[in-house]
């Protein structure tokens, strides 16, 4: 042994002629047994883990996790009692105005053309403490169903559907404008670069059909809500849970159909061969899962072009199911074929649609409003109610969750002497089926409608809520991002179990 050397500088020993790196050095009793010991440890603290359901960063907490390895995709199952199978959020682009719609303030009314009364504190607006006059509201009020909820004459289909909504009057955010406040209603913050809630919910729990993207977007024209397609995406997360637009028109789908002259065999065949090349090249990544998403995604394509095509053909409907959406009236056909293909979706197990009414800050009421509202309204009351009764009657209702809102709601003041501001401190949003109990109004907001006064509702205990109702733990979903766990309601949010108890 007198040729054996230490190289403490280099990270070697020599014997002999032979280098030995120090990886597999002769070790002690003792430091065998350290290590091993310690590796006991962790093959224990594994098996707890999986137990609780806690995996690696790309597995959604309580979720099947191996076949997700496989196909990111793969329907998975929540640690908690599902309410819901599917989601459908009806998008108010801009920010409705709850006084005018499901939040009544007869004070408003009582003291218009006059300031804000002295013993209300100020709002601070985008444009600073406003000191504006109230401006009235000119709608007429009805108590709908059995429960007596009072819905504006704007929204008189849906308030036939009263005894099915919950009223969430005391929402509250944190952004002043569009950007921000669209991206935190989406995301949970008003920074862009976080995953959004459809993003979550698909990679948590997967898709029923493995036909259909998971996550589906629908706009009501060819502009985008502010952010644009980020506010459907996955920040952090692998593109793969991102949502997928659909357009409007003859096809919904971009690039759906095979290119001319290229067979059904032959693209198969061009398919597996990209596949097969791709797992070649991961069997030396094995820890690379970004090309099993993509090789699932190249999958996803070529049988949507096979079942795709049917989803979404309204014809197929009957004429009494699209008059109920209102298709055969000029106003309420963009937005009734939206929901109509929501319903359709929902049926075939795709599991978040969002629907958004007035793309680009449409809502935006800042002066007319009277026309902006009317207009608006006017476009989705129908589409909505005719939704709401057409899952009901299907018996869908129970097992999908319909969301209505937008990012903010508007002032009791008014602006450019008609008009009102953005108001993210107290504004109404609403929730039907998917486990809800109907008939009811949550919280409440002051005698001008201004701030959220009684058991406020941030945007995150919005989205804490509605994981819980798809049975997923808003705490327990986690992603690994930056050796960081990362969790879809940004370490708050409670669930607001007021909505289904």
């Amino acid at each position: 042994m007198k040729n054996l050397r230490a190289e403490t500088g280099s990270g070697a020993i020599e014997l002999g002629n032979d280098r030995i790196p120090h990886s597999i050095q002769p070790q002690s009793r003792r430091d065998f047994l350290f290590q091993a010991g310690g590796g006991f440890g962790s093959l224990a603290l594994l098996s707890l883990l999986t137990q609780d359901g806690i995996l690696s960063g790309r597995t959604a907490l309580g979720a099947e996790a191996a076949p997700s390895i496989i196909n990111p995709l793969a329907p998975k199952k929540g640690p908690l009692a599902a309410r819901a199978k599917s989601v459908i959020f009806l998008f108010m682009d801009g920010g409705p105005s709850h006084l005018d719609t499901f939040d009544p303030k007869p004070k408003v009314n009582e003291f218009a053309g006059q300031p804000l009364p002295k013993s209300v504190e100020r709002v601070i607006t985008p444009m600073g403490v406003s000191e504006n006059p109230l401006l009235a509201s000119k709608r007429k009020w009805k108590q709908y169903g059995q429960s007596g909820i009072p819905v504006s004459d704007w929204y008189s289909h849906v308030g036939e559907c009263a005894d099915d909504l919950c009223v969430i009057r005391s929402c509250w955010a944190n952004g002043l404008n569009h950007v921000g406040s669209v991206c935190q209603m989406n995301t949970g913050s008003i920074l862009a670069g976080r995953p959004s809630l459809g993003a979550w919910v698909t990679y948590g729990l997967g898709s029923e059909n493995q036909n259909l993207p998971g996550f589906v977007v629908l706009l009501d024209g060819e502009r985008e809500p502010p952010g644009g397609s980020r506010v459907w995406g996955t920040g952090f997360m692998p593109a793969t849970y991102q949502g997928t637009r659909f357009r409007n028109g003859k096809d919904p789908i971009l690039h759906l159909n095979p290119p001319d002259g290229i067979s059904g065999p032959q693209q198969r065949q061009q398919l597996d061969f990209i596949a097969q090349m791709n797992r070649k090249h991961k069997e030396q990544r094995p820890q690379d899962t970004e090309l099993e998403a993509r090789i699932a995604a190249y999958e996803l394509a070529y049988r949507m072009q096979a079942n795709a095509p049917e989803a979404v053909d309204l014809t197929k409907e009957t004429a009494e199911t699209q008059s109920q959406y209102g298709l055969n009236e000029t106003e309420t056909a963009a937005f009734g074929r939206n929901c109509l293909m929501a319903r359709r979706l929902v049926e075939r197990g795709v599991r978040f649609i969002q629907l958004y009414s007035g793309s680009g800050s449409q809502w935006d009421a800042h002066s007319k409003i009277e026309e902006n509202h009317t207009k608006f309204c006017r476009q989705t009351d129908k589409p909505i109610a005719g939704l709401l009764k057409d899952l009901k009657q299907r018996g869908l209702l129970e097992s999908t969750l319909v969301i209505w809102g937008g990012e903010f709601g508007r002032t009791a003041m008014s602006e450019k002497g008609d008009g009102r501001d953005h108001n993210p401190y107290g504004f109404s949003m609403w929730m039907a089926g998917g486990g809800v109990k109907g008939g009811r109004i949550v919280g409440q907001t002051d005698d001008f409608g201004l701030h959220a006064v009684e058991n406020r509702v941030h945007v995150h205990d919005l989205h804490a809520t509605i994981l819980d109702l798809m049975g997923l733990d808003h705490e327990q979903l986690l992603f690994q991002h930056q050796g960081r766990p990362e969790r879809p309601t940004v370490n708050e949010g409670r669930v607001v179990e007021e909505v289904f108890t």
